[in-house]
């Protein structure tokens, strides 16, 4: 029985070192600059992670005490939490899988469409009841401000693959519309107004910019499908171990609470 609860409680040590990458995830989501105004998402990660972790000490204490009771409830919270991470990932994967972007002939970046992304995105991201605190968060961040200080001449700016999804949405007109480029934020002498609604929306206010355009709502939804899709791959990983823990950590419980089943059978027997 012993060896049992000492296999336990490395299992259970290998769960907690893994509850490391899940909360690590978490907080890098929740401390992207350029998600910052959007808490949706994000925090159900960490608060999983903690939970992991919390659930995963207590089951080391509990096999390293041999505490049969701490090692039941440590098995049953953690088939719990395993099941809602599942949920969180197969939910977030869904959700962003639809891709809006597409690609501008001669720009190195991409712009994006609303209606590319995931209805329920659309709907409970950047709705007109939620829209009104983001735009007003993304005015008073260096979202679009640290553009002209990376990028000087037309040239630069057009030729760069490193302008974000929010960016390319957010703080620029839509190419299509036919704008001048003056700097990033800049932008005059339009050529086709009439190609898209968002070509009336575009103010050159640094306060105003292109942040009531559908396609600053779109590029805010590339950004979460872009951060998303990082951090479910190492997501989807640690479950995989996760799992793979706990199947061996139940065996090597059922085996201990065989084994002292025996032993107090072969005692009373003597």
């Amino acid at each position: 029985m012993a060896l049992a609860n000492n296999l336990t409680a490395i299992l259970n040590l290998v769960a907690l070192l893994c509850s490391i990458p899940i909360t690590a995830s978490g907080i890098w989501l929740a401390s992207k600059p350029d998600n910052e105004c959007v808490n949706l998402l994000r925090w159900p990660v960490v608060v999983l992670g903690v939970l992991i972790l919390v659930v995963s000490a207590c089951g080391f204490i509990g096999a390293y005490q041999y505490k049969e009771t701490l090692l039941a409830v440590y098995l049953c919270c953690m088939a719990i939490l395993i099941g809602l991470l599942l949920v969180v990932l197969i939910f977030a994967f869904v959700v962003t899988r639809p891709d809006g972007s597409f690609q501008v002939p001669g720009r190195g970046y991409k712009e994006y469409r609303l209606e590319g992304f995931s209805s329920w995105l659309r709907e409970n991201v950047v709705d007109s009841k939620n829209w009104g605190k983001i735009r007003a968060c993304l005015a008073d961040s260096n979202v679009c401000p640290k553009l002209s200080q990376q990028f000087i001449t037309a040239d630069q700016f057009f030729s760069s693959s490193s302008i974000t999804p929010l960016q390319s949405g957010c703080c620029k007109p839509p190419t299509v519309c036919g704008y001048n480029f003056v700097n990033p934020t800049l932008w005059q002498n339009p050529t086709n107004m009439a190609a898209d609604a968002d070509c009336y929306l575009w103010n050159n206010g640094q306060s105003q910019l292109c942040y009531n355009c559908n396609s600053c709502k779109a590029g805010l939804l590339g950004n979460l499908r872009k951060d998303w899709r990082k951090a479910n791959l190492i997501l989807i990983i640690t479950v995989v171990v996760l799992i793979w823990v706990y199947v061996i950590a139940c065996s090597a419980f059922r085996n201990a609470q065989t084994e002292d089943l025996f032993r107090k059978y072969k005692q009373g027997w003597v």
